[in-house]
């Protein structure tokens, strides 16, 4: 009897987890969307308010023996916290600038991409499989893209640049928590307040102090609300993501990222009424069989890698 209700308070938990991942991940692109188009709220400005809020929760969770802290230098993250700064700015530019389908759909980009900078660079290699499964991919975004009637040049450059600096960011914080031994939180822990330093010192130079638009510019009441609801829910996708795969296995946060990736385009097209033609929907069709593909694959080879292990004497 005990252990079934262990189990059930388990299962519960997972759930709750889960659902809370779902919420913050969804909502954070929509609110933040609301925010650009119904506010004009400056980009860096918000990235600032994401930074401060995901570092004061986090402050919270260590005093709450969550994650227990740990002292890092911080001329060793601070390429990390500038690719930090660089890529929620630019994937928020992207998003300012494009439509939801568009910004969704340029993220995914970014599995190819740490693909080749980790055979470049990092002498790295994949099965044949796992290359090819890069090839739907790519084609299904650049469908999208070539038939999405807001395409623009400004948000084509601020989405590839945001796939290029978050596909050094994921690359080196793989690389930093094993060269200095922390795990994810305690990694966010020094690196949004450092990341926060940087951007206060370099928005001054790109957006407004005063005035409307302005950082201190006459705000109403439910535009600072929301801005700070973003906040939250910012801190909140971090906490989510840190928690199902320390609570479950990255095989259920792949899969279920799959069920987000659908819902995110399908809430874009019903909220802000993104036009959606065929062809864009064949390329989505074809970037998500990419993605369930190299999934697929991917876990996989996990799996085969796991048994030669565990048959060796």
């Amino acid at each position: 009897m005990a252990q079934q209700l262990f189990g059930f308070s388990a299962n519960r938990r997972i759930v709750t987890g889960l659902l809370v991942n779902l919420f913050s991940s969804i909502c954070i692109v929509f609110i933040n969307k609301w925010i650009y188009v119904h506010y004009g709220f400056p980009n860096m400005t918000l990235t600032l308010v994401h930074f401060v809020v995901t570092w004061l929760g986090l402050y919270i969770c260590q005093k709450m023996d969550i994650f227990c802290p740990k002292s890092l230098p911080v001329r060793r993250i601070m390429w990390l916290a500038l690719s930090f700064c660089g890529f929620v700015a630019f994937t928020n530019l992207s998003l300012q600038n494009n439509s939801i389908g568009t910004y969704q759909l340029a993220k995914v980009m970014t599995t190819p991409v740490i693909i080749l900078i980790q055979i470049t660079y990092y002498k790295k290699t994949f099965s044949t499989k796992i290359k090819l499964t890069l090839v739907p991919i790519t084609l299904g975004v650049i469908l999208n893209s070539y038939y999405d009637v807001r395409f623009n040049l400004l948000g084509t450059v601020f989405a590839t640049l945001g796939v290029l600096v978050t596909s050094l960011y994921q690359v080196w914080v793989g690389a930093k928590q094993h060269e200095l031994q922390v795990n994810s939180m305690q990694l966010l822990y020094y690196q949004a307040p450092l990341s926060s330093a940087i951007l206060l010192g370099i928005i001054p130079l790109f957006e407004p102090l005063a005035g409307d638009g302005g950082i201190f510019g006459p705000w109403s009441l439910p535009a600072l609300v929301a801005v700070l609801f973003s906040g939250v829910v910012a801190f909140l996708v971090n906490l989510s993501i840190y928690w199902i795969i320390g609570n479950t296995s990255a095989v259920t946060y792949n899969m279920f990222g799959h069920f987000k990736f659908c819902i995110t385009l399908i809430g874009g097209y019903l909220l802000f009424h993104d036009p959606l033609s065929l062809n864009q929907a064949l390329g989505i069709l074809c970037t998500l069989a990419g993605i369930l593909s190299y999934t697929h694959f991917k876990l996989l080879e996990q799996e085969e890698g796991k048994s030669r292990l565990a048959q060796k004497p």
